[in-house]
């Protein structure tokens, strides 16, 4: 790969865009090995995964202006939808995704830091949608992600005007959920991912379909959703033996149990 970076950390994955000299952007060619290493993530070994940019001054400084600039319509809509379709990948991997945001995160950006579940940034980070001033919409979600993120209100205001925002602002209208001194960025990010990791796997991603599908339905058929997930996780070995660990008195027995277990089935 030429533009992206992967490497493994234990049970979590590290993704990291590297074109540094564009300050990340987007084109054609890093969205396909984007999308390309996301294919080839070890879902059966990977429990939570890290999206990052290389550098300090950017985490995705957004679409390529340069490759967009001599679209045709067709040609407008069809990189929508590679940029579209890799994002929803990301948005729907069965494992958590955290983004490590670590400078610009300007339209592209801020759109792929969208499609992961949990964001945290550097004090440096930058936010914003400035597709309005290039004479075109954001073309890779972010007219839903923002608006179900922040609130309809704040989304429309901040796609209309163009106004970017720093990572204190974007903190106080929920769009991000940690702020950390870039030296602190990725330590904290892989000391949370290492955190989800230790979690019931089975759980983890039960609950993140329950979070994700749920808020595409109605309550009623959310709550649905929630039960039968809910219902899934029982005689499974990690409730076995999380509920056994509770109640039993006897630590180190139950610890010798789920060891057992858990070489019985590797």
């Amino acid at each position: 790969m030429e533009f992206i970076n992967y490497e493994v950390d234990g049970q979590v994955g590290i993704i990291t865009i590297n074109r540094p000299k564009a300050l990340n952007a987007l084109n054609s060619e890093v969205l396909k090995e984007l999308d390309a290493t996301i294919d080839a993530v070890d879902l059966d070994a990977i429990r939570c995964l890290i999206l990052t940019g290389a550098g300090e001054k950017s985490f995705v400084a957004g679409a390529d202006i340069g490759e967009m600039s001599t679209l045709t319509k067709e040609e407008g809509e069809a990189f929508g939808k590679i940029g579209n379709d890799v994002f929803r990948k990301i948005e729907t991997l069965p494992i958590p995704v955290i983004a490590a945001i670590n400078g610009f995160a300007l339209g592209g950006g801020c759109e792929i830091s969208m499609s992961c579940d949990i964001r945290l940034c550097s004090e440096n980070a930058v936010f914003g949608q400035p597709e309005v001033g290039l004479g075109i919409t954001p073309g890779f979600g972010g007219t839903q992600r923002l608006a179900r993120i922040v609130g309809p209100g704040k989304a429309k205001q901040l796609i209309y005007t163009a106004r970017n925002i720093k990572a204190a602002e974007a903190y106080r209208i929920g769009l991000v959920n940690e702020v950390y001194p870039l030296e602190e960025l990725m330590p904290q990010a892989i000391k949370m991912a290492k955190g989800i990791a230790k979690n019931a796997p089975i759980a983890v991603r039960a609950c993140k379909k329950a979070i994700n599908d749920g808020l595409e339905v109605g309550m009623d058929e959310a709550i649905v959703i929630e039960e039968k997930l809910f219902g899934s996780c029982f005689e499974t070995e990690d409730q076995k033996y999380g509920m056994a660990f509770f109640l039993d008195k006897n630590k180190d027995k139950v610890k010798e149990i789920g060891r057992a277990s858990c070489r019985e089935r590797v």
